[in-house]
């Protein structure tokens, strides 16, 4: 995995741990209610890349931010395939024969 996907990850997996702690839950309530054991949970928010995005998806319900997960591969945010799309665009158009108004 990329240095920066399992930075990400950790980054994840501390945010979960801070909503958890801000609303003073333990580690086995929320296990519980995610139908998951307490080193499942552990992991996840060690940002271990072993946890189901499930489980993940879960969590950031529970936070109300369930949201947020939708958000995360917005086509509209994907720059790079936005210049692709622009350079066979433009290459299309340059290979194209030109018409004249006349």
């Amino acid at each position: 995995m990329p240095p920066a996907a399992t930075a990400a990850l950790r980054k994840l997996g501390a945010n979960l741990t801070t909503a958890r702690k801000r609303r003073k839950q333990p580690l086995r309530a929320w296990a519980a209610r995610l139908n998951v054991s307490v080193p499942t949970l552990m992991k996840m928010e060690k940002g271990d890349a072993a946890v189901s995005i499930g489980v993940c998806a879960t969590v950031l319900w529970i936070i109300g931010r369930h949201d947020a997960l939708a958000l995360v591969a917005n086509p509209k945010e994907d720059a790079a395939a936005l210049e692709n799309e622009i350079s066979v665009a433009v290459q299309r158009y340059r290979r194209s024969p030109a018409t004249s108004k006349d």
